[in-house]
């Protein structure tokens, strides 16, 4: 119940995130409805399904409708079986289908989805909050999307649109080619004493025993793989010819894993790595 209410939140929100909602938006929208037709005599669905047939039924969700549907939506989300992370998680998941439901990613969308992340920091190394942060910041440097960045945004986003399954992400949202993308932290806070930091790739600055002894010094410890033991996993800046979009190197793909199972391990380049031991020391 509170999964089909918060994912009712963030798809309104993601719909309506570049303050335009189109035919394709729309027909999104009314794929919730149809969802739920089964159980729209049951408590709170009662309240809610009637209100969202009735903005539906002229195929136009104006502001007034919106607000209507948010306000409801706000006041019947529980609060006794989900804390705060897992709630704005699910409208997270929901943002991304609303904003690709159109088959479109635009600037103004990208820009509205930074910004509500912005308002929701306590989200962050919870996946997959750090690699949109990630993919934001790459895709917009040049302030612009070009086909290959929207492919890879609209890869990554339909992964979301499912209202009410509980499907893996199978992909990483990295570039095939070039520097790693979507996938480090962006401005990650790396912290050193009783942390566990796990190490990827090759160090143009650094051998790895002497990564390990940095670590050490400030309190922290090494560990040879990623577990749940492992709060920072830091790659190295020369990067791997394996990282590819679906292939991208064994201690990648299982921080992937268990980020995506909940444990809060954070992706970090070797950059904001040494920028946090200069700040520490």
């Amino acid at each position: 119940m509170d999964k089909s209410i918060n994912s009712l939140l963030g798809i309104i929100e993601g719909i309506a995130i570049d303050g335009r909602i189109n035919e394709l938006e729309i027909s999104y929208l009314a794929l919730w409805l149809s969802e739920h037709r089964e159980i729209e005599n049951l408590h709170p669905f009662n309240e809610l399904v009637p209100r969202v047939a009735a903005a539906m039924a002229d195929g136009v969700l104006d502001q007034e409708e919106r607000e209507d549907i948010l306000w409801l939506c706000k006041r019947l989300r529980s609060r006794e079986f989900y804390d705060q992370t897992t709630t704005d998680l699910q409208r997270l998941h929901a943002i991304l289908g609303g904003i690709v439901a159109d088959t479109r990613i635009s600037e103004e969308e990208l820009r509205g989805l930074s910004d509500w992340m912005e308002e929701h920091p306590h989200l962050k190394s919870c996946w997959p909050f750090d690699e949109i942060g990630s993919l934001i910041t790459a895709v917009l440097a040049d302030k612009k999307i070009d086909e290959k960045e929207h492919e890879m945004l609209h890869a990554f986003f339909s992964e979301f649109t499912a209202l009410l399954d509980s499907r893996t992400i199978t992909k990483a949202p990295i570039a095939e080619s070039g520097p790693i993308r979507g996938l480090c932290a962006v401005d990650p806070e790396i912290t050193f004493l009783e942390r566990g930091f796990c190490f990827t790739g090759s160090s143009p600055r650094f051998t790895r025993p002497q990564i390990e002894e940095l670590v050490q010094e400030l309190g922290g410890t090494a560990h040879a793989t990623p577990s749940k033991k492992v709060h920072y996993l830091i790659i190295g800046a020369e990067g791997n010819p394996c990282w590819a979009f679906s292939c991208y190197g064994r201690k990648v793909e299982k921080a992937v894993k268990l980020r995506k199972a909940g444990v809060r391990v954070v992706i970090v380049h070797e950059l904001d790595f040494h920028d946090a031991v200069a700040d520490h020391r």
